[in-house]
């Protein structure tokens, strides 16, 4: 029977790898594999587990119980992610992101290069990845217009926003994952990850900086845009503020993450309400719908515009892998894995490399159930890095890979021969600093 579970899991796997090959939404066999894994466990009365990682042994559970505790850990992430994703989207409706566009001011390709590298390696540590490389491409279109340099500077905000997500615990859904399981702190995951994302970002940069695609200056003129409204900077700075707040509270209280982030959700959203009743007015060619849409109510427009697909993949892949967790596979594996290769660090590098061809996801899951060391453990920072910034080598293999390659039209084949490996390079130059960085904490 054991088998017959190790094959529906790779049969899912496969068709969510595959998902643009099929034209099927990854979140259609992420939720058909959860719920035929668990089905084949409950028919069969198979025996479950609860991985006790102090002891690194399995303790028999019953069902209903193991059940339940793997929904609660799932919704943990799943509320904490609800919560981002609709501040952003408030963010978004008073235009906030267009604040940012204004500190655009020069025309050196080279210096916009840096520029928006930095400003995806930052945003993404607060906003995530993924939507910081959707606003950074939406402001890259209005600032140069030839779509073959566009294609080279979204390929390097890929490199730098899948870095910046890598060191922070509400940068990269993985990254939270860990957070909320208690695997690393947001302190210590900084601390010790956000050194070698930096190198992972700089190194391609520098190289990148040589190529002729980023000599000389654009062409044409900046285009000044009449914000939509006069709030708009008020709630990104707000909003932005409200997110970077959570580990802060997560820290005083000792509560679970999206208790903070529920909390500023009411705050952005109360002012988000306060300021649609003052009524600002929306100059745009499709204003008028969507003043009457969602004038009123700024958060009920928000929530009807949050990713739901993604929160379901999310929900479909995570019970999934826990149902291998609780069948005691992942432990097993873990352990023969061990075996087979003493060296965890070319095992976690192995994951980085991994997650370019497969979702960072359920491999960051696996290794949560694989693996018992302790809170803050150096393996912990290396798996977050490892699988947040290993993405970076395919476009496919991120999800800021993805919607670039959705908004740019970015052929496979090229992001393979001109991006890949500037990608691959940095990944092995942070890679290689946290090790040094490591070794020497640890013997000092």
């Amino acid at each position: 029977m054991e088998t017959i579970i190790i094959i529906v899991f790779l049969a899912g796997y496969l068709a969510i790898t595959l998902e643009h090959n099929l034209k099927i939404d990854k979140l259609i066999p992420a939720l058909a594999m959860m719920a035929i894994l668990w089905a084949i466990i409950a028919l069969n009365h198979m025996d479950v587990f609860e991985v006790n990682a102090e002891l690194r042994e399995l303790e028999p559970t019953h069902l209903d119980e193991i059940l339940l505790h793997h929904l609660g850990k799932t919704a943990e992430i799943l509320v904490f992610l609800l919560g981002a994703m609709t501040i952003v989207e408030i963010i978004d409706y008073f235009d906030g992101f267009a604040t940012i566009k204004g500190y655009i001011r020069t025309r050196s390709k080279k210096k916009l290069l840096w520029l928006f590298s930095i400003l995806a390696f930052i945003l993404s540590a607060i906003i995530d990845n993924l939507t910081a490389t959707i606003v950074l491409i939406t402001i890259l279109q209005k600032v140069i217009n030839d779509r073959n340099t566009r294609l080279w500077f979204a390929g390097m905000i890929i490199i730098a926003a899948n870095a910046g997500g890598a060191w922070s615990p509400i940068g990269d859904v993985t990254t939270t994952m860990l957070w909320i399981a208690d695997k690393v702190s947001a302190a210590q995951l900084i601390e010790h990850v956000l050194v070698p994302s930096v190198v992972c970002m700089v190194v391609p940069v520098l190289i990148a900086g040589t190529y002729k695609a980023f000599k000389g200056n654009i062409e044409g003129e900046f285009e000044s845009e009449v914000p939509k409204s006069k709030y708009g900077s008020t709630m990104l700075y707000l909003g932005l503020g409200a997110i970077v707040f959570v580990p802060f509270f997560k820290t005083i209280t000792h509560l679970p993450p999206y208790v903070g982030m529920m909390l500023s959700l009411a705050l952005v959203a109360t002012f988000a309400e306060i300021y649609s009743n003052k009524k600002f007015s929306i100059s745009s060619v499709d204003g008028e719908g969507h003043d009457s849409e969602g004038h009123h109510s700024p958060v009920h427009h928000s929530l009807s515009k949050i990713e739901l697909p993604s929160i379901l993949f999310f929900l479909g892949i995570l019970l999934a892998v826990a149902a291998l967790e609780s069948l005691g596979m992942l432990f097993h594996y873990a352990e023969s894995l061990n075996s087979a290769i003493p060296n965890t660090d070319i095992v976690v590098m192995l994951f980085g490399v991994g997650s370019a061809v497969i979702d960072n996801v359920p491999l960051v899951a696996a290794s949560m159930g694989m693996f018992g060391e302790p809170m803050d453990n150096p393996l912990w920072h290396f798996i977050a890095y490892s699988a947040g910034t290993g993405g970076s080598m395919l476009i496919i293999g991120s999800a800021a890979g993805v919607v670039a390659m959705g908004m740019e039209k970015i052929d496979f084949f090229w992001y393979l021969k001109k991006i890949t490996w500037l990608a691959f390079i940095g990944f092995i130059a942070g890679a290689g600093a946290f090790i040094l960085i490591r070794d020497f904490i640890l013997n000092a």
